[in-house]
């Protein structure tokens, strides 16, 4: 990530489909240029994808503490070479101690090797202030489940050099609207998740200033009243912009078509990827405890229950193609829900998307039989892949 070259690349435009050439020359989009229309098959370019949020990757973990600096560089590269240019590593409820140091290791690594910066756009730290109730609460845990602390969370903001740029919290707890205004006066967005609080809470949330919802429809309950409830809260709110995982396991395919006829321009994809995505299907030792089973498909669940869930263990372009190949919507919007738009929302340059003096984050790849094939992924102007490319199917 040290040098730069240039590069032409040809392609079809990923919103318009009209065939474009861009230059890419010292990290950005030097000059785009429309091409004759041609019998040619071209591959799609499109901008780098952003993911809000990544617990890990190829058996690597963000919430493990014996991480380097060298792993966290190596999985970040890793993940950008997929085509997630931009992503935010999620640290989930801990002791104060460890978050801590979690927190700091990520730092560290970004202060020992600033390029990083630019694929680590922040930290997501998921938790402690979620609700301590079974069910909503997740795999989080509830012995380290605790109510929002804006000295305590200076500390870890101090030992994250300032990176912790969301943060998951449910507003049931009394002092919720107090902390998400200080978070909202530091720059810090604020999500709404893991929670059973009340349409009052949560009207009270997004009055102080949540905006964002982390995985709608998960980390809920198995059953809620009819109405209200707090997922049709959230979905009312006009503020919020929630985040869905579209792997296919997660929600069902007609929540997703409401959710997005909902919130058709404030729909945002994550892929809440833990760190055996990209490994090969088979029974695992999880992180937050018991053996998980992998399968073919892609579905990661409980060992001793198959219908729980153990996390989601596809990464953000498989969410990507769930929605075209169930025809949910068109590549062109999905695409946007995984990249430019999650850009805007967290005011990076990347919402810039394909315009000249962009960022060169590009991602070129060809659409066959309801998968990716990715050619060429480029970061700052610089490519990440072989000319080869490689292909994203349920294991990547």
């Amino acid at each position: 990530m040290n040098t730069h070259a240039k590069f032409v690349l040809n392609g079809r435009h990923i919103q318009t489909g009209q065939p474009q050439r861009i230059t890419l020359n010292n990290s950005l989009i030097e000059q785009i240029e429309a091409l004759p229309e041609t019998d040619e098959i071209l591959p799609w370019i499109g901008p780098g994808l952003v993911d809000l949020q990544v617990n890990g990757y190829a058996g690597f973990d963000f919430n493990t503490l014996t991480l380097s600096s060298e792993e966290i560089c190596n999985v970040a590269l890793k993940i950008a070479a997929l085509g997630v240019t931009s992503f935010y590593p999620t640290i989930i409820t801990n002791s104060d101690h460890t978050l801590e140091k979690l927190l700091g290791a990520i730092s560290q690594a970004c202060a020992e090797h600033p390029w990083l910066h630019r694929i680590l756009r922040g930290i997501h730290l998921e938790g402690p202030y979620i609700s301590p109730e079974n069910g909503v609460r997740g795999a989080h845990d509830k012995q380290f489940v605790k109510a929002p602390d804006w000295e305590q969370f200076q500390r870890w903001q101090t030992a994250a050099r300032g990176m912790i740029q969301i943060v998951t919290l449910s507003p049931e707890w009394e002092n919720a609207p107090a902390f998400i205004a200080e978070c909202v006066q530091n720059n810090i967005v604020v999500s709404i998740g893991h929670t059973a609080a009340t349409p009052d809470q949560i009207n009270r949330a997004v009055a102080a200033g949540a905006r964002m919802c982390t995985h709608l429809g998960n980390g809920a309950h198995l059953l809620l009243p009819r109405h209200p409830n707090y997922i049709w809260e959230q979905l009312a709110q006009d503020d919020l912009w929630p985040c869905v995982i579209a792997d296919g396991f997660h929600l069902p395919e007609q929540v997703l078509k409401v959710f997005h006829k909902v919130k058709p321009h404030q729909l945002m994809l994550v892929s809440d990827a833990v760190s055996l995505s990209g490994l090969a299907p088979g029974t695992y030792s999880s992180f937050i405890g018991g053996n998980v089973v992998l399968t073919a498909e892609g579905r990661l669940h409980m060992a001793d229950n198959p219908n729980l869930l153990a996390g989601s263990a596809q990464m953000l372009p498989f969410g990507v193609a769930h929605l075209v190949s169930s025809n949910l919507c068109e590549l062109a919007e999905a695409w946007d829900m995984a990249s430019t738009r999650p850009a805007s929302f967290m005011k990076l340059p990347e919402a810039r998307g394909l315009q000249v003096g962009a960022p060169g984050d590009l991602v070129v790849f060809d659409w066959l039989q309801e998968q990716f094939v990715i050619r060429e992924v480029y970061k700052d102007g610089q490519q990440l892949t072989s000319s080869n490319g490689s292909t994203l199917d349920s294991q990547s």
